[in-house]
């Protein structure tokens, strides 16, 4: 689908505008939800109590309308286990496939629920989608920071930037964190690939120049997947380096040309069903996780919109 980066934000993207420090190594402790095949991160500031959750997973029973918490709980426990204080909860994008704790777990430990700034893209598009009516505001107000290209934050002493790389969606941030950086769906595991380009906004040239301004960082960054589909049946993994992607990528290793890539891109996502999850993940995580208001019965609803996608 047609993406909705200007041709100047496009070209933005080119230079990498801060430096990557490897010398500053956080603790990443990972948990995985096997329903959806996502990992949620707790990141600790190696010199400090200080910790980030990056991409933290709600449970749905979709077939019986029913939420839980389990993997939420897990995090919260581990970092009150280890006496850490919560500082962020990142989303790296619009999750398609998996609801958000994000505001279940700021209820019990505190800290700021961050997206990247173009959230706002995404809550256009959806809330047509979503017939979300004047009462949903479009301007990422739900989140309570919004991230811009190249921003650096902390968590703790550790310093961390923002980068924005989209093409799996308008949104998607990728966050580096001394040398650990968090890719959301944009890259896979050398082999399975990169994410899918073809949901609204999604563009696979724009996946691209994302992926190729994520792989001139220095090859020794340590890269966390947000998903792992254990392509032919091998072990779970997590955790690979921009070196590996960038010699044995199965979609982009050194070589692969932009056309060549779009061609596969294409072609590939012409193949794909929609996610099992997309309907309830986007209309609750483009509210920073948050549930709708409860109905005159004391019950949540959530909308079926019917041939849209």
């Amino acid at each position: 689908m047609n993406s909705s980066l200007t041709a100047s934000e496009a070209n933005a993207m080119g230079d990498i505008p801060f430096t990557v420090d490897l010398s500053s190594k956080p603790e990443v402790v990972p948990f995985y939800d096997e329903d959806t095949n996502t990992f949620s991160y707790v990141v600790k500031d190696p010199d400090s109590n200080a910790c980030a959750v990056v991409d933290s997973v709600m449970e749905i029973d979709y077939a019986a309308g029913r939420l839980s918490l389990i993997g939420a709980d897990k995090i919260i426990s581990y970092i009150r286990q280890h006496r850490l204080q919560l500082e962020w909860l990142i989303e790296t994008h619009v999750h398609a496939d998996h609801l958000s704790a994000a505001p279940y777990i700021q209820k019990h430990l505190g800290g700021k629920i961050g997206i990247g700034e173009h959230i706002v893209t995404v809550q256009h598009t959806f809330g047509k989608i979503f017939n979300a009516g004047t009462e949903f505001a479009r301007d990422g107000s739900q989140f309570d920071h919004l991230f811009r290209d190249g921003e650096q934050y902390t968590v703790g002493d550790l310093v961390c930037h923002a980068l924005y790389t989209p093409g799996h969606t308008p949104a998607c941030m990728s966050h580096i964190m001394g040398d650990a950086c968090f890719v959301g769906d944009t890259l896979f595991m050398p082999d399975g690939g990169t994410a899918r380009a073809d949901f609204p906004g999604g563009d696979a040239r724009v996946l691209y120049q994302s992926i190729k301004r994520l792989l001139s960082l220095p090859e020794a960054l340590r890269l966390f997947m947000c998903h792992d589909y254990m392509p032919d049946g091998r072990e779970l993994e997590y955790e690979t380096t921009v070196g590996a992607e960038r010699a044995t990528n199965i979609h982009v290793h050194n070589g692969v040309s932009e056309d060549e890539f779009v061609s596969m891109r294409e072609a590939r996502d012409a193949t794909l069903d929609m996610p099992r999850l997309i309907l309830p993940s986007l209309q609750i995580n483009m509210c920073a996780g948050h549930l709708p208001e409860a109905e005159s019965n004391d019950t949540v609803y959530l909308k079926l919109p019917l041939n849209v996608l």
